[in-house]
């Protein structure tokens, strides 16, 4: 019985193809834009994360100055000092590695080109506390950290731009008035959070940079990476009151400094895409329950122009509750077949757009199946009161309809 009322409203839906097509387009769109958005701000949030988490694992960066942020520091506050990494290395528990880190912006020149770079100063804990890696070449040793040895890291953009194909590695490339040898060149990672090319970097022993580029003892960062498992609260606690004493605050004083913990701002980060991807999903519903009304105008038009039909059959003794599960499921069919063609469309969507955008791209299963399941819902739900009604006509004045 359910199988015959069922290919009963196939052939209703394939004698006016081009009107069913046309009435399930609001559910196509729906469908599909909900599923582009969420798997886009999915993928958009795991990038995000991506991208904090290659700055360091479980990395604090202590700045100067009171304001938070990348943009750091600022407000006059004095800079740190190479012993307050090694004080924090010695006297915190829970560290894994400290790095002190100077920058400054400078052009570079090598093999009859120039590129202006960010040059980095620290030692080999800040490839430990950044995540860095080789691609190939060496570290720093021991003796050229102590020395401010005319030796450089670079990274896979500087490469690119002044060697070419070329292998970097023994290469010479003046910073300044000096020019130092390439030991080794940084496996590359690509674009950062804040939108900065990670790969478009120098780096240096801290002493040769303070020497030879800046001329002073500044440190303008600290970078403390926490052992896994370490309770960041109580590290960061230890770690504000050691440079308190170190920079003589007194206990009414504000801190002249700051600590980011890039776990907080990932999580941060992380919390507002999600935000924004629920946001996005849930303006993108309202159009299913636009294509959910046309569903139902067109159900009632339907009732309208098979009034005869519809008659006749109460009329040779069909029951109401058959008439009703016919266009019931006339109205579903339409719906989950809205449903499928949505996510069809959306599965290619999100894979051209992630691409686009650069973002991964992530197949939820559940997003999917709640869409098809929404819009099979809404084929009930706008479809009942056209299906009550024609399974409520009087079979006489039915069949008197013109």
């Amino acid at each position: 019985m359910l199988l015959n009322t069922f290919l009963l409203a196939l052939r209703s839906i394939r004698r006016n193809l081009l009107r069913s097509f046309l009435t399930i387009l609001g559910i196509v769109i729906g469908v599909s834009a909900v599923i582009t958005m969420v798997t886009l701000g999915n993928g958009a949030t795991l990038a995000v994360q991506n991208q904090i988490s290659s700055l360091g694992s479980n990395l604090l960066m202590v700045r100067p100055g009171q304001r938070q942020g990348f943009g750091g520091g600022g407000g006059g506050a004095p800079s740190f000092k190479e012993a307050d990494a090694e004080a924090i290395s010695s006297q915190i528990g829970g560290i894994e590695a400290v790095a002190p880190e100077g920058r400054t912006n400078v052009t570079v020149v090598a093999n009859g080109r120039n590129w202006a770079t960010n040059v980095t100063g620290s030692n080999n804990n800040w490839f430990k506390t950044s995540n860095w890696t080789l691609a190939s070449g060496r570290l720093f040793e021991d003796t050229e950290l102590q020395a401010g040895s005319a030796v450089c890291v670079i990274g896979e953009t500087v490469r690119r731009e002044l060697f070419d194909t070329r292998s970097a590695l023994g290469e010479q490339l003046r910073i300044k008035q000096f020019s130092c040898v390439v030991v080794g060149v940084l496996a590359s990672k690509g674009q950062a959070a804040m939108g900065n090319d990670q790969d478009d970097i120098v780096v240096v022993p801290l002493h040769t940079l303070q020497r030879r580029v800046t001329g002073n003892q500044r440190v303008a960062t600290l970078l403390v990476s926490m052992k896994e498992g370490s309770d960041s609260t109580v590290l960061k606690s230890s770690l504000t009151q050691l440079l308190r004493e170190r920079r003589k605050l007194a206990q009414g004083d504000d801190d002249n400094f700051n600590v980011l913990d890039t776990k907080q701002l990932a999580d941060t980060l992380s919390g507002t895409t999600k935000v924004m991807t629920t946001l996005l999903g849930a303006v993108a519903a309202v159009s299913l329950l636009v294509g959910g009304i046309g569903i139902m105008n067109i159900m009632l038009v339907s009732v309208t122009e098979r009034t005869r039909e519809i008659g006749l059959r109460l009329a040779i003794g069909a029951l109401e509750r058959e008439v009703l599960m016919q266009f019931l499921i006339e109205a579903v069919v339409l719906a989950a077949m809205g449903g499928v063609i949505g996510i069809v469309l959306a599965t290619g969507a999100s894979m051209i757009l992630a691409k686009v955008m650069e973002v991964p791209y992530l197949f939820n299963p559940t997003i999917n199946l709640m869409s098809f399941l929404f819009s099979a819902g809404i084929g009930v739900l706008f479809g009942y009161f056209p299906a009550r009604r024609a399974a409520q006509l009087d079979p006489i004045e039915a069949l008197r309809h013109e």
